[in-house]
Order: C-alpha cells, then sequence, then structure tokens
C-alpha cells in the first residue's frame, strides 16, 4: 500500500509541472504554482497563460535555473471558478509547499486565490486580473498588467478624443467584478470628458441572448457601445447587434482578447476596438523573439495572456533571483522592489500598491485580426526605446510605435 501511495504520488506531480520528462527528487527544485482556468468558460484564458509560463521556465532552465535548482511549476485548474481558485491555491501551498504562486486571469478567481497567498503569507502575482481590488487584499499580491482605472480611462479618451463621440451605452456582465469595476472608471472619465452615457444595461456570464437589452439600447440611438466583458459574450453581442441593426463602433478590453472571439463573432467584429497590453506589431527585438520563440514552441501566435504570463514569470524568476533565497519574505520584497523590467509587454516597475505602472494600447479589428491603433501610457510610465517622445493630453500621453 506504501509503495502504491508513493507511485500515485509521483505520478500526480509529472502531471502538473508543464512538458518536464521526468519528475525531480524531492527538494531538488524550487516550486512555484500556477492556478488558472484550463477548463470552462474562460479556458483559453487559462491556456494562454499556462504555455506564456511554459515558455519562460523551458528559457530559465535551459539557462541554468535558479539558485542551482530547476524550476518545477505545479499547475492547478480552477475551471474558472473562485471557490475553486481558492481550494487548488490551497493545495499548491499547504500540500505541494510552494514558495510563491503565479494566476489567476479572471480578476474575481484573483480575488478568491488572492485572499489564500495574503493569509499564509505566500507571494503571488497575477498576470492579467485589472481589477483594483485585486492588489488590495494584502502585501503579498502584485500584478504585471495595468489596472481598471487606467485601461477605463484610456478606451473613454479614445471614444471621446479619437472617434469623437457624445453618446455612449454600455452593456456589462453584473457578475463580474472586472466587468463592473471597467465599466465604473470608463463611465467616469467620459462624463469629465464631457460626454453622456444614455443607459446601463446587464447581464449574467451564463447569458447568450442579448436582443432585449440590444433592442431597447438601439431605440435610444447611442454613438458606440462599450462592452466590458469577456470574449464568449463580446463575440456574441457583436453579432447579436449588428443583426439588430446596431452598426455603430463597439468597444471593450483586456477581456475579448482570444481567438475564440473571433470564431464568435466572425465579420461582425469588424469596425471594434479593445485596450489591450501589447501588440504583435510592436518591431522591439524582445518581443519578435519571444513571438517567434512562442510559436516554435506552441504553433500559434501568442495574444496578450501569453505576453503577460511570460513577464510575470520572468519577474517572478529575475526577484528569486535578487532575493537570493527561497524564503518567501525576501521574494516578495524583491518583487516589490522590481523597476524598469523590460517585459515582452513593456517597461514595467511595480508600485507603491503593488500594481503595474506601464502602458496600454488601443486595437482596431479588421478581417480577424488586431490592427495597432495607438499606444496610451500614464504620465509616470517609464518610455521603452520603441516609443517616440510623448504627444501631452491632460492626464494620459498617447505615443506611437515605430
Amino acid at each position: 500500500m506504501f509503495a502504491a501511495f508513493i507511485a500515485c504520488e509521483k505520478k500526480q506531480d509529472s502531471t502538473n509541472t508543464g512538458n518536464n520528462n521526468t519528475t525531480p527528487k524531492s527538494g531538488d527544485t524550487i516550486k512555484i504554482g500556477e492556478y488558472g482556468s484550463l477548463t470552462g468558460e474562460k479556458a483559453t484564458f487559462g491556456q494562454s497563460t499556462k504555455k506564456g509560463i511554459e515558455l519562460a521556465q523551458e528559457e530559465i532552465n535551459k539557462a541554468g535555473g535558479l539558485l542551482g535548482k530547476q524550476v518545477e511549476i505545479i499547475v492547478e485548474d480552477t475551471r474558472g471558478l473562485p471557490q475553486e481558485s481558492t481550494t487548488v491555491v490551497q493545495k499548491l501551498i499547504d500540500k505541494d509547499k510552494v514558495i510563491a504562486v503565479l494566476g489567476e486571469v479572471a480578476s474575481t478567481n484573483s480575488l478568491a486565490g488572492g485572499a489564500v497567498c495574503q493569509e499564509k503569507q505566500v507571494p503571488m502575482i497575477t498576470p492579467s486580473s485589472t481589477n483594483a481590488d485585486v492588489t488590495k487584499i494584502g502585501d503579498q499580491i502584485f500584478r504585471v498588467c495595468f489596472v481598471d482605472d487606467f485601461q477605463g480611462e484610456v478606451m473613454a479618451k479614445f471614444a471621446a478624443n479619437t472617434l469623437k463621440v457624445k453618446k455612449i451605452a454600455i452593456l456589462r456582465d453584473n457578475g463580474s467584478d472586472y466587468s463592473k469595476g471597467l465599466s465604473n472608471f470608463f463611465e467616469q472619465t467620459f462624463k469629465k470628458l464631457g460626454g453622456e452615457i444614455i443607459a446601463i444595461e446587464s447581464f449574467q456570464d451564463k447569458d447568450s441572448d442579448f436582443s432585449a437589452q440590444l433592442t431597447k439600447l438601439k431605440g435610444l440611438k447611442p454613438e458606440a457601445l462599450y462592452v466590458p466583458g469577456y470574449y464568449t459574450q463580446a463575440g456574441q453581442i457583436a453579432q447579436q447587434a449588428r443583426k439588430n441593426g446596431i452598426t455603430v463602433p463597439i468597444m471593450g478590453g483586456d477581456g475579448w482578447d482570444s481567438q475564440t472571439l473571433f470564431d464568435i463573432g466572425k465579420d461582425a467584429l469588424n469596425g471594434c476596438y479593445i485596450s489591450n497590453h501589447y501588440t504583435i506589431e510592436d518591431p522591439d527585438p524582445d518581443v519578435q523573439k519571444f513571438i517567434t520563440s512562442f510559436k516554435a514552441k506552441f504553433g500559434e501566435t501568442p495574444d496578450a495572456l501569453a505576453a503577460l504570463a511570460y513577464d510575470a514569470a520572468k519577474i517572478m524568476f529575475d526577484s528569486i533571483k535578487r532575493a537570493g533565497s527561497t524564503d518567501k519574505k525576501a521574494i516578495r520584497d524583491a518583487i516589490a522592489q522590481t523597476k524598469d523590467f523590460k517585459g515582452v509587454t513593456g517597461v514595467i516597475t511595480i508600485g507603491a500598491n503593488r500594481d503595474a505602472v506601464k502602458s496600454a494600447v488601443i486595437l482596431e479589428i479588421q478581417d480577424g485580426k488586431y490592427k495597432f491603433k495607438e499606444s496610451v501610457k500614464p504620465d509616470n510610465a517609464p518610455v521603452a526605446s520603441t516609443e517616440t517622445a510623448p504627444a501631452t493630453t491632460p492626464e494620459i500621453k498617447a505615443v506611437a510605435i515605430k
């Protein structure tokens, strides 16, 4: 029975460590946990994130690992559920004895898993949870993405200053912290710019029929729609809006970024815009090297979720190296001291509130592809080598990628 138990344990470990062919002996590796939505409605988010982390892990291990040891990533599936996020993070910390955690993507899930990390004093970096409340959990929680107040502000200014629209309707997911937060920040900024939010309609995560909300909004004659949600509903809303005769631009956030969006929305997405973290059109050599390596390993172009995950893992590895130790407090302090880290999603500095200070890009959707429109950065963001001198607006600077 004891031998069978050990065999089961070894089998379980080998399935949780990415693409490793063999399972290193206990104590021979530096264990880092990863939790994400590998199945469920947001599965493409978790799968992209996992691939980005795997690539970073492969690179660090080929370079000799950290502190004389190989990096072992132990992956757990949240199925896109907050309660599952709580359970798997407890397992990663208590059973697997990880020294740090990467994840999640959806802010609601990061709030759940992050609470466990904070309680147990284990540092966590979320690659892409943008809701402002995530890092407010406590001093163990960090992020490498921009925050929704900035993202909402960016898109509101784009709508007012670039699209020149005055009346916008919002259709949001009332069950999502991400969607509600992004909606609120967009609304606040757009009103400050003299715009009018003529209606706010809502839906729930499992909804697939939006005809009632869209019929109501069409009657109000908005000049644009703002849909701060995730790719499944965004694609369906775009399709149903166009069939309903709504031809105005539809705008969204980084939650739209998935190939599944195009599979669902198809041509209805033409003329839509999203705020996002990076563009594959960026000519920076490091960005292009990442894209080439990712394509070689996985046979596909990395989306923003993969790029953010790659940066999150790289910052985690760099912090452990700078800490010179697997001590959790030392690692936490090193993450907090991250400054001017050149990632593929921009130059990243961790601010006083453990949020990343960095740029955003606006992308236009045309014929199933994202086309770079403009790049926007906050006043205190570092300027990457690929950016020109900024043209200033009162609060946000817009800069062009060469």
